[in-house]
């Protein structure tokens, strides 16, 4: 009974949380699309009037030689950069004090985020650090982030994450094992670029996570109780491209049509799921993320179908109306026989990209803790169709120990 009280309360709460966000003055953020695209980008810092950069990344990228054009574009436009490298999956608090201090050192103005979630996340957090005198650990949460943060443009070199459209950034304190989010309105970047071209190297491991972490996004937006009409058109686009362009962006990388078709649909589901919210599946593969260092991508693909499989019979008419825009399932078939062919859809695509079954660093004995957390993000955060105890939730990741 306490539990069907608590739903009910929260239910009502998800209720006022969606009429609040479907008001709130979102910025998005200007975009130029299309291969050497971020060359446009970096003409268009020029273009406002800045003059000193930092460029946030991994050290990958820049040993790869990803940041050659733009940083030859910026020499020719006569603008000073400093970059800082020190980005590592899952970044964590001293990762961005770090990438503060080169900032701080170089006098940069503005910051040039460029890489995959991490970097961008890390990038938001610096450019917050720069504005708020405070530490990184009191800008998390919700709205916490007061003066906003430096001028941010972003370079997604994966097809996933969708941050260069999002208010979120979530940082990790290894000394909790915790990962910590903040949403801010003042954290959505100032523009950004869908460059297909960088990401023609991206390996088919790294191609089919972040594609499946964007499918998450644009499935999780849909299926939230605070979707709304303006999201749902961009999370059937973004689901639709996926499915016809993912299998061809792992399996035939230089596909420059396929990589920038798939570049749209996280930016498009990036958008979706920042005003309608994801959930369980988010809630548990952060936790993943803080406790194992899970590539996020990756443990999103992992855990989806679980969390699709309990959720379904709340949410059966509307994963149909993916399947229906997918051409998924049988022609003529019912919400449910719809719904359960779109979730083998999903695990079908994991099996065909190597994607396991299961997670191998998970311990039985992590079980407890990792059910805590998710239900402590998901309770006043997402508008899950379905929601679950401490029970459900540790029988859910218990099918995910390894055999």
């Amino acid at each position: 009974m306490l539990h069907l009280i608590e739903v009910f309360f929260l239910r009502i709460y998800m209720l006022i949380f969606k009429g609040v966000t479907a008001i709130l003055p979102f910025k998005w953020p200007k975009t130029f699309e299309g291969a050497d695209s971020s060359l446009d980008l970096v003409r268009h810092i020029s273009s406002l009037g800045y003059s000193r950069v930092l460029i946030v990344t991994d050290a990958v990228l820049v040993k790869l030689g990803v940041l050659g054009k733009m940083t030859a574009e910026l020499e020719r436009l006569g603008m000073k950069y400093a970059i800082y490298d020190g980005v590592e999956p899952n970044p964590t608090v001293a990762q961005i004090d770090a990438g503060y201090e080169v900032l701080a050192k170089n006098k940069s103005e503005v910051i040039l985020a460029v890489g995959g979630g991490s970097p961008i996340d890390a990038a938001k957090m610096i450019g917050a650090r720069a504005k708020n005198n405070k530490p990184i650990v009191k800008m998390t949460g919700l709205f916490r982030v007061y003066r906003g943060m430096l001028p941010l443009f972003a370079v997604p070199t994966t097809a996933g994450t969708g941050s260069e459209v999002t208010i979120a950034a979530v940082v990790s304190d290894p000394a909790t094992r915790r990962k910590l989010p903040a949403m801010d309105l003042k954290l959505m970047p100032t523009a950004a670029a869908l460059d297909s071209a960088l990401m023609v190297g991206l390996p088919p491991h790294i191609t089919s996570a972040t594609g499946m972490d964007a499918l998450t996004h644009a499935v999780e937006a849909f299926i939230s109780n605070n979707a709304m009409a303006k999201t749902d058109v961009r999370a059937i686009e973004a689901t639709k491209l996926i499915m016809s362009n993912l299998e061809t962006a792992v399996f035939n990388g230089s596909d420059l049509t396929a990589r920038q078709n798939m570049a749209r649909a996280s930016h498009l589901a990036g958008i979706a799921f920042t005003q309608a919210g994801v959930g369980y599946v988010h809630a548990i593969a952060h936790k993943f993320g803080a406790l194992y260092h899970t590539p996020h991508g990756l443990a999103n693909a992992i855990v989806m179908p679980y969390v699709l499989d309990y959720s379904v019979d709340n949410c059966a008419s509307r994963l149909a109306i993916l399947a229906r825009e997918c051409k998924i399932g049988p022609s003529g078939g019912s919400d449910k026989e719809l719904a359960l062919a779109f979730i083998q859809r999903i695990r079908d695509m994991n099996e065909k990209f190597g994607i396991p079954k299961q997670l191998a660093a998970l311990k039985a004995q992590d079980i407890p803790e990792v059910a805590k957390s998710a239900l402590n993000e998901a309770r006043f955060t997402y508008a899950v169709p379905r929601y679950m105890d401490m029970n459900q939730a540790q029988t859910l990741i218990k099918q995910l120990l390894p055999a």
